[in-house]
């Protein structure tokens, strides 16, 4: 795979996606870059809301970002070009990286007809992609539809550089120490989770965007996580939530593989998808249905700490031994094109 030389557009950030992709290419020794798709957000916060709400989602440099990018991949002699996501590139800078003999591929992380994300401008520019891959089987019928000439699904991954057990000191382990840990933002799908939890008397510990929107979770809001704050609060805390996205057609999430991978205990929605991945219920992880099994399964959990750490040890050994890091999803783009 060496010779190979891709321009990745995502989010440089270590818990995302673009920067995993960018590790993994290291990983294979693909000569590799990032345009990172914050700069085609830059604008005043008037302009931002603005546009997001009122021109569907659209990025204030929407256009300037997409000739940047030509311009990123044309000085590296980029052979492929990786989009992630809802990535801001437009109809018209697929066409021209396709001119340009560039092969466009997206990991599409989301759903784009979830409505927090439509944005009508991406999905005109869908059928210009060579080749989407998709983590949600629910929406590669729909990815046809639109257009898309080929599209595969492909599950999320880990990093082993950013996915990693890291035990904290005595004082950072007090500020993390929590019974329940969910490391996600927060939507109406993840409220009647999240609510009886709190209710039945759990300490829960909520990480990432909205939670103070809730009236239920606000108390438990603890913001975003860097790396090494999501590594602190999964090895801390007694149990990991695993539930995916009712609007986003989940069938399994990005921490269904990190939290194995950084020595959690998942207690993971039931899922096709989860069960494919981990096996029985209580080998790898343990299983719930609905939020009053999720209940009952925490406090099984929190009674029986043997079972957990038996779980831990052997979700990380199938996590790690299945290949299933980024380096081996990228692999499986590249060799496809």
């Amino acid at each position: 795979m060496t010779g190979r030389r891709v321009l990745i557009v995502g989010d440089s950030r270590e818990t995302h996606v673009g920067h995993h992709l960018l590790d993994a290419a290291r990983t294979l020794g693909i000569a590799a870059q990032i345009a990172d798709t914050s700069a085609a957000y830059r604008a005043s916060n008037l302009r931002r809301r603005v546009l997001w709400h009122l021109a569907g989602h659209r990025p204030a440099r929407l256009r300037p970002f997409g000739d940047e990018v030509v311009a990123a991949a044309r000085a590296m002699q980029a052979d492929t070009v990786i989009a992630t996501g809802i990535a801001p590139l437009t109809a018209e800078t697929l066409k021209t990286l396709g001119r340009l003999g560039i092969r466009r591929m997206n990991f599409l992380t989301d759903d784009p007809w979830n409505r927090a994300h439509r944005a009508p401008w991406f999905l005109s520019a869908l059928p210009r992609y060579d080749h989407v891959w998709s983590p949600r089987h629910a929406v590669l019928h729909d990815l046809r539809r639109a257009g898309v000439r080929r599209v595969d699904y492909l599950a999320f991954g880990y990093n082993p550089a950013v996915h990693y057990p890291e035990i904290p000191d005595d004082e950072t382990r007090a500020r993390f120490d929590a019974d329940v840990v969910l490391a996600g933002g927060a939507d109406r799908d993840r409220i009647p989770w999240v609510a009886p939890l709190i209710g039945a008397g759990f300490r829960v510990a909520l990480y990432g965007g909205y939670w103070h929107r809730y009236g239920v979770t606000r108390r438990r809001a603890g913001g975003v996580l860097d790396a090494q704050g999501l590594r602190f609060a999964t090895t801390t805390a007694r149990v990991s939530l695993g539930i995916v996205r009712r609007a986003n057609r989940d069938g399994h999430a990005m921490r269904s593989y990190e939290v194995p991978a950084m020595g959690g205990c998942l207690l993971a929605e039931r899922t096709s998808d989860h069960e494919r991945l981990f096996g029985r219920d209580g080998d790898a992880v343990l299983y719930a249905a609905t939020p009053a099994e999720a209940v009952t399964r925490v406090r099984w959990l929190l009674a029986h700490p043997d079972d957990r750490d038996r779980m831990v040890t052997t979700g990380r050994h199938l996590i790690a031994a299945g290949h299933h890091t980024y380096a081996d999803r990228l692999a499986v783009m590249l060799e496809a094109s």
